[in-house]
């Protein structure tokens, strides 16, 4: 059913990411003896020029890290927030009841940028001129296209052509670039030049502190200013909209260090970002499942699939009605990862498929899902669409994630998300080289909801790294691309780890499944209750009991559910990793 590839297995340190190249260089710093802060910072920047399609510098990072020096565990929430000019209002008077997927309209301030610099000065050793030398280097002389950039280029040709701007960098020499042939990226390399040509100081936390000026207060605030300000392009809409992030919304904005958030489970503790993002919904999922003997189901089996799927329906839906960003909402979280909520949770897993929308009740809160449009959400692809899933959700052409694991030899951890600033997202920022993000899609624009649009307020995100510890000591560091099912592919695959002894490489490559029954987090915001798509790996005899259970399952690809990659040190020193073979970019290394 699935291969025994090995994990790969070092003492000195490891890198797993969602590309071979970045891999690589992250490994490199690890050799040079750079630590696993300066490793992920290096690769991180790699991926920016290696996977235009699934992040970039406009983008966002959420990080989680373990500090071995210390001992303990910290959050950088790269995750930028809405400009000041962002209010339902603004929304309203635009006529919009969404906030479109593409174009200048949904940006936020850019936290991929200062997410990293904060990692690298208060946590690495080496210089940014040292960890950007690699993407520089790239992006003057060019890497090679893999073949979802030419075909994420092809599929939304006509878009970059109606950007102009874009066009100018994704069609070099009018067309849409082969795979294999080198992208190259003269004006990202300028960027970066002139950041560190901006970044003199006498010491090296003083010139991680000037480019970060250079970045948020000086000429790349400027640039995306002059560009949001007085240029309309066309979105998701049908229409033409202005921007709405300013210069001041950059230079007000530095990304946050926090302290995760947990939850206990078979002698582990899983560690994940807070209620800005989705992550909480594995820590519910896991507090679920405590309640099951998973070890006594067969993991590749019915029962497993339908038993996830229904614990991923409440949880998600719990999701839906009460996450948003902790500054400006008050989010229940002590009580959605308590006991007593998850037993009483409990009890709705039954032995059919639920087709409801099930949000639990909570002292205090009334729970904000509209039940009737989420029955009524449809998808329409008739407009170009900038969703995250590494399947394109529903038929619709979306961008994607990237992910990247470190261990060093320290004992030092790092678990990141990098995403956003997709190519097919919105229009490159002339002078600059690349485009921003368009996570402020994930906003509802009316007011009333916890995920509600505010000035200077995070979207609800799906990014979700994973951080492990294992006997209150850290062990794995793990993640996946994909949208609303990035916190479905990470448990199963921690599931079969713990529960059924898995390997690394052998969770990852096992065939996986994903349900698309509640809200997007994109825009459109489409649903389809009840649907699981399972990869055709599975025995036949598993979709057919599914669809007994009253579940809306069907096959898809046989190698096409997930990305994961993760890291793991044990307690005798040993290090693995291991990297998803799905899409043939995934590579773990480690000696």
């Amino acid at each position: 059913m699935f291969t025994t590839r090995p994990e790969i297995a070092g003492t000195f340190g490891v890198v797993a990411t969602t590309h071979w190249i970045a891999s690589a260089v992250g490994m490199a710093v690890l050799e040079k003896g750079g630590n696993a802060f300066d490793a992920a910072t290096a690769a991180a920047f790699t991926l920016h020029v290696a996977e235009p399609h699934l992040n970039g510098p406009g983008g966002d990072a959420p990080i989680i890290l373990h500090d071995a020096a210390t001992g303990r565990q910290h959050v950088i929430c790269g995750q930028g927030v809405a400009p000041d000019a962002a209010t339902p209002e603004r929304f309203a008077a635009l006529g919009l009841d969404l906030i479109p997927g593409t174009g200048l309209l949904p940006a936020v301030v850019p936290g991929a940028f200062d997410a990293w610099c904060t990692l690298l000065r208060n946590w690495g050793t080496l210089e940014l001129a040292d960890v950007l030398a690699y993407a520089i280097g790239y992006a003057r002389r060019g890497i090679h296209i893999v073949p979802r950039i030419s075909t994420t280029i092809a599929g939304v040709e006509p878009l970059l052509r109606e950007w102009g701007t874009s066009a100018d960098v994704f069609l070099p020499e009018g067309a849409v670039p082969e795979p294999g042939s080198l992208l190259r990226r003269p004006a990202l390399a300028d960027t970066w030049e002139r950041v560190l040509k901006e970044s003199s100081a006498e010491s090296r936390e003083g010139r991680i502190d000037a480019a970060r000026n250079a970045f948020y207060r000086g000429f790349v605030a400027e640039a995306i200013d002059r560009y949001y300000r007085h240029t309309e392009v066309l979105d998701t809409s049908g229409s033409r909209h202005a921007g709405l992030l300013e210069a001041g919304d950059l230079a007000r904005w530095a990304a946050p260090i926090e302290e995760p958030v947990s939850v206990a489970y078979h002698g582990h503790r899983l560690l994940k970002c807070g209620p800005w993002t989705q992550g909480p919904a594995f820590l519910q999922l896991l507090a679920l499942l405590r309640g099951f003997d998973i070890g006594a189901i067969d993991p590749l089996g019915a029962e497993f699939v339908h038993l996830v799927v229904e614990c991923l329906k409440l949880v998600f839906a719990d999701r839906e009605a009460y996450y948003g960003d902790p500054d400006f909402v008050t989010v229940p979280l002590a009580t959605l990862l308590s006991e007593e909520y998850a037993a009483e949770r409990r009890h709705l897993v039954g032995a059919e498929a639920s087709l409801d929308l099930r949000p639990g009740e909570i002292a205090g809160y009334t729970p904000q899902v509209d039940r009737e449009a989420w029955r009524r959400a449809e998808l329409s692809a008739t407009q170009p669409s900038a969703g995250e899933p590494t399947i394109a959700r529903l038929g619709a052409v979306g961008g994607d994630t990237c992910h990247i694991d470190v261990i060093d030899r320290w004992g030092n951890f790092v678990s990141a998300t990098p995403s956003g600033g997709w190519l097919q997202s919105s229009p490159v920022v002339p002078g600059l080289g690349f485009p921003l993000g368009t996570r402020g899609q994930m906003f509802w624009p009316h007011a009333g909801h916890p995920n509600s649009v505010q000035p200077r307020k995070r979207p609800r995100s799906t990014l979700s790294p994973s951080l492990m510890l294992r006997d209150g000591k850290p062990w794995m560091a793990f993640g996946t691309p994909g949208g609303e099912q990035q916190d479905q592919w990470q448990p199963i695959m921690l599931l079969r780890m713990l529960h059924h002894g898995h390997t690394i490489q052998q969770a990852i490559d096992a065939p996986s499944f994903h349900t698309e029954h509640w809200p997007s987090s994109f825009w459109p915001r489409a649903a389809r209750p009840g649907k699981v798509v399972l990869e055709s790996r599975f025995d036949p005899s598993v979709l057919e009991a599914l669809l007994a259970r009253g579940h809306r399952a069907e096959f898809g690809e046989p190698w096409a559910e997930g990305r994961l990659s993760a890291a793991r040190l044990e307690a005798d020193g040993q290090m693995f990793a291991g990297a998803n073979p799905r899409g043939m970019q995934g590579y773990a290394v480690g000696r």
